[in-house]
């Protein structure tokens, strides 16, 4: 019992310790489990004991005989599906030629490179070293978000990163699944017709239970056939019945069949998704708490000093130095990227979860069918995987400054609320060269900012998800302009420090538009004009108007004149490199002004010859 809740609580404090020093959770977690595990029984206990025992003399400890690897087995079932139902083909179609090449031909360089590498510096068969090829090819999103979140950097280059470790997820687990059944049946005889039998049945079978269940499973939710109280708990019940049943028509076929389940729900027009996500994600977090410390328990120190060689050395650096920087390169070749920004996405490529949890398990099979070389394995995988989060976590900040990728200002706008005048004026800074953000909780909102082109979130500005999103590193203003003063003001003070370092502006409330000795230093725009003023502009003049300014004088003259006209709103003040400055309420820009300046401004068009009178 004690062992039980121990490793409960050691794993949520790894992952506060993640939160709080915004590292990638994994980390602390492997060091807790090593500590409690290999280094306890060796240098902390006079019995030479581990503190958790996941495993002793085969059928002794917390996971007595085979029960481990059932409760892996069924844990990384339940990761993979979270990681499927993420997976959109709409984003695949649309994350560029780049993306695409890493996750198909860097995969390929990467599976070959690090196979052949691990065959001659370890020895190890060419089946048990395309193996851990195959398990570290995934670089997971749960370990670069933490490392990029901080760093601001071109949206191009963390779009990359992340769409990378999203959908190289699923394909590694899949190669690492396919490679370890060539090798559980091929036998002696290698590829063998009968495993080529066994590998048709593992395909057949894992994406006919996936595919089946999961169009059963949504038509299920859609219908209502499914009180709202059980939704989330009979999707997982329906997960653990797919990976058990296509395990038992086609063994090692559960984990194929659960990320297709996963892929298929996440694509399908599922009215509870996002609630079924929250749900999934809560639940790995526990499950990956509870799975590493017991993974990096169960090794034994006779594993750890396997890779007390200078081999491990020449594996690792030449897998990071040499087969990671040609992969993305060869993926890279032709692209917009330039060559520091691929230097970057080179130096970033830390493995993950997937690739850790998975190697313990075919690992531990392998060792029990008495595969020669298994042992080797889980803790060459697992020297990857904490060697590469260790690398990148201390060093992606100083690599970013030293090749020039990191940006030093950042001008991304983050906008709280995609309305009509939001889409408005997102669709015209972004057509002015800024990288523009909607969030909003209405999907309708979000519907129509993503048909005009607008990247938009939903999102809800009382949860946590907009700080792990690691295509917002490059914001450096917010602009609240729902039409609730109360989450305006909320937005400014929980966001202004993460995403406004350059400036954080909130619209009017009507009671400070009829007390303008009352307007805020962070007002937005007019102190005359709250969101139902706007609103109105916006459906009466829907457009976006550019007058040139002459001088201070004219510029003065022609905000009084907009002022004295309810129809008329400056908004930006755009200088002679075209760059916009925002007008806010304290801040009116006058001391800006030079030569071929212009007022960017929201209503009916200036009367030019009034204009031209009034000075």
């Amino acid at each position: 019992m004690l062992e039980l809740a121990g490793i409960i609580i050691l794993g949520i404090l790894a992952q506060w310790v993640a939160w709080k020093f915004k590292i990638p959770a994994i980390l602390p977690l492997i060091l807790i489990g090593l500590l409690v595990g290999p280094i306890a029984a060796e240098f902390l206990s006079e019995d030479k004991t581990k503190w958790i025992e996941p495993i002793w003399n085969g059928t002794k400890g917390l996971f007595p005989g085979d029960s481990l690897y059932y409760f892996v087995s069924l844990a990384i079932s339940i990761i993979l599906f979270e990681g499927g139902l993420t997976l959109k083909r709409a984003e695949i179609k649309n994350v560029g030629p780049v993306i695409t090449k890493l996750i198909t031909v860097g995969s390929a360089i990467t599976f070959f490179g690090a196979g052949i590498v691990a065959h001659y510096t370890f020895n190890l068969s060419w089946d048990l070293s395309f193996l851990f090829a195959g398990l570290i090819i995934v670089t997971g999103p749960t370990v670069i978000t933490p490392i990029l979140r901080n760093i601001p950097l071109k949206k191009d280059v963390s779009t990359v990163l992340k769409w990378e470790g999203i959908l190289i997820d699923p394909i590694g687990a899949l190669v690492a699944v396919l490679v370890f059944e060539f090798i559980s049946v091929g036998g002696d005889s290698g590829f063998t017709k009968t495993a080529l039998m066994e590998f048709g049945k593992i395909v057949l079978f894992g994406t006919t239970f996936g595919f089946t269940f999961a169009h059963a499973l949504a038509f299920a939710i859609n219908k209502k056939l499914i009180p709202h109280y059980l939704l989330n708990v009979v999707s997982l019940s329906t997960v653990l019945l797919v990976f058990v049943e296509s395990e038992l028509f086609a063994h090692e076929s559960g984990l194929l069949a659960v990320v297709v389940m996963g892929m298929v729900l996440g694509n399908s027009k599922l009215d509870n998704l996002k609630e079924l996500l929250y749900f999934k994600e809560s639940l790995s977090v526990l499950l990956i708490s509870i799975l590493f410390i017991l993974l990096a328990a169960n090794i034994d120190i006779e594993d750890l000093m396997l890779l007390y060689t200078w081999n491990t050395a020449i594996l690792f650096a030449i897998v990071v130095f040499v087969v990671r920087p040609i992969a993305v390169f060869a993926s890279t070749q032709g692209s917009k990227l330039n060559l520091n920004e691929k230097l970057f996405i080179s130096w970033v490529g830390p493995r993950g979860i997937v690739a850790a949890g998975i190697a313990s398990l075919f690992g531990s099979k392998l060792m029990r069918q008495g595969v020669e070389g298994a042992e080797y394995i889980t803790p060459l995988v697992f020297m990857i995987v904490l060697g590469t989060v260790l690398l990148n976590a201390t060093t992606a900040r100083l690599f970013a400054r030293l090749v020039g990728v990191f940006l030093k200002k950042s001008n991304g706008i983050l906008i709280v609320g995609a309305s009509k005048l939001s889409r408005l004026l997102g669709h015209y800074l972004v057509s002015n060269g800024r990288h523009v953000v909607l969030i909003d909780s209405n999907q309708n909102n979000i519907d129509k900012a993503e048909e005009l082109g607008l990247e938009a979130l939903s999102s809800n500005i009382y949860a946590d998800t907009l700080s792990d999103n690691i295509e917002l590193n490059d914001i450096g203003y917010i602009m609240a302009m729902t039409g609730n003063s109360d989450i305006n003001a909320y937005a400014i003070e929980k966001f202004s420090k993460e995403f406004g370092e350059n400036g954080s502006y909130r619209l009017v409330t009507s009671d400070e538009m009829n007390h303008p000795e009352k307007s805020p230093k962070e007002g937005l725009f007019s102190p005359t004009d709250d969101y139902i003023n706007l609103m109105e502009v916006t459906r009466k003049y829907p457009a976006i108007q550019e007058i040139e300014i002459d001088n201070k004088e004219h510029y003065a003259s022609l905000m009084e004149m907009a002022r004295k006209d309810k129809y008329m709103i400056p908004l930006f003040l755009k200088d002679d490199e075209g760059e916009l400055h925002i007008i806010s309420v304290h801040n009116r820009k006058e001391d800006k002004i030079g030569q071929d300046f212009k007022l960017v401004y929201l209503g009916k068009p200036f009367d030019v010859e009034k204009v031209a009178k009034e000075e």
